[in-house]
């Protein structure tokens, strides 16, 4: 299994929420007590002129291919007297892959997979510690999604290998590219603070996925939350990892420790926005028995004209990723390029938040009320060619309609341009053409 099989494409922020427990239809409810059904659901029509070289397994050609997945079951919460607020949810979710399977090759069409998604339960503390905030004491454990940040380093355990990588031993029920499958298998988090000033989190998080060698995280997050912005501390302990399933890469995972500092806000300016973070790995297990460190960071602005029609947004994001730096759990946060890069890029031929550089320019307007347009570009360079060279330019350009509060459809179109062929050390297989990309979206809460 390559390196690159280890990260895994997502979906629009909207419809990550989706897919959680953000929409409910309630059965139950009185002051103190709440009962939801939630559901969820996301289709995606998928096509590739162009085929890479990530699983191993695919020939010169084009893929299409569709995805979905259902999400479903109960949740709720009870208050406790005097004494805080009992949460919890049980979900399931059912997924498929048709069709050819994705274009790298992770799945192959035949994955069909129905799993535990959510179970977990929790205690807030209500306002038991006022100088905590409302809420200053969140206690939970199980089965749930956690984002850390703006899912840089973590947000979520969403890589979702199908039938195309090791005969099916990765295999976590298809939809690779919705990524339906978020939660940690086993999570104990501790969070302290409200709202407002100075919060952290204490976290243990358990993979059960072979695609992450079933990783054993420790993380620990300060950060200070002001209407301005938000800066926030990171340290990340990879405490465990199976042997038997880590990729040469994720075995110099184990004992490894990440740093980071980040920000995010618009500095008191309206229309501004402003984010960015750095972070430091200190790797103890490399192929030579020595210690590296490794480090990735990236800066971004971006200006909303609000006072002009359809009111634009324009954004420049640079980011470096060294030769050895492990992306861990990234995810899908703020939209499309965060943190999976270029469509085709992010998600089939690389790079995947490693050994390279990437310049990113975004714009977006709003015609309608429900309706937006957006474009995404990116240029990418490798540090080490020796590595592989996934040197490429991509261009995206999809809408996000919203056609009812339970239905979304996204489409989107992208042209990706790479440098050299797989035959020249390159990932796309049989030539250096141009690649039109296509993918259409449906996403629907209850």
């Amino acid at each position: 299994m390559t390196h690159a099989a280890v990260l895994r494409p997502a979906l629009l922020a909207l419809l990550v929420a989706g897919a959680g427990s953000a929409s409910a239809y309630q059965l139950y409810a009185t002051d103190d007590t709440h009962l939801n059904a939630d559901l969820s659901a996301t289709f995606g029509l998928f096509h590739s002129q162009e085929r890479y070289t990530m699983s191993g397994t695919l020939d010169q050609g084009s893929s299409s291919w569709q995805e979905g997945f259902v999400k479903y079951g109960l949740s709720g919460d009870q208050k406790l007297g005097g004494t805080g607020t009992a949460y919890g949810a049980f979900n399931l979710l059912s997924s498929a892959t048709w069709g050819d399977g994705d274009a790298a090759g992770f799945s192959d069409g035949s994955e069909r997979t129905t799993r535990i998604e959510d179970a977990y339960a929790g205690w807030r503390s209500a306002g038991l510690f006022p100088v905590l905030g409302e809420d200053g004491i969140d206690l939970s454990f199980g089965r749930q999604n956690i984002v850390v940040g703006d899912g840089f380093l973590i947000d979520g355990d969403a890589l979702n290998l199908g039938k195309g990588v090791a005969d099916g031993e990765f295999n976590r029920g298809g939809a690779y590219y919705l990524a339906g499958r978020r939660a940690f298998d086993e999570t104990a988090v501790l969070r302290i603070g409200g709202k407002e000033g100075w919060r952290g989190d204490l976290m243990r998080l358990k993979s059960d996925n072979r695609a992450q060698a079933k990783s054993e995280l420790y993380v620990a997050t300060l950060e200070h939350v002001a209407q301005a912005g938000t800066v926030g501390l990171t340290y990340i302990d990879v405490n465990d990892i199976d042997e038997q399933y880590a990729s040469p890469a994720q075995l110099a995972r184990k004992d490894m420790k990440t740093y980071s500092l980040r920000g995010t806000g618009n500095a008191g300016v309206e229309n501004l926005f402003l984010s960015g973070e750095y972070a430091w790995q200190d790797k103890r297990h490399t192929d030579n028995g020595a210690s590296s460190d490794e480090n990735a960071w990236y800066l971004e602005a971006g200006w909303t004209f609000a006072d002009v029609a359809w009111k634009p947004y324009v954004s420049y994001r640079f980011s470096r990723f060294s030769e050895g730096y492990d992306p861990l759990f990234y995810g899908f946060s703020r939209g499309f390029g965060t943190w999976f890069q270029g469509e085709v890029a992010g998600n089939y031929a690389g790079p995947f938040n490693s050994n390279t550089r990437v310049h990113n320019i975004g714009a977006k307007v709003t015609p309608l009320e429900n309706v937006s347009v957006g474009l995404q570009w990116f240029d990418f360079h490798t540090l080490d060619t020796d590595l592989g060279n996934t040197d490429a330019n991509e261009l995206d350009l999809y809408a996000e309609w919203a056609v009812n509060e339970h239905l979304m459809i996204i489409p989107l179109v992208g042209l990706y341009q790479p440098k050299k062929s797989a035959a020249e050390g390159g990932t796309q297989l049989g030539n250096d053409n141009s690649n039109l990309y296509s993918q259409l979206l449906f996403s629907t809460t209850f």
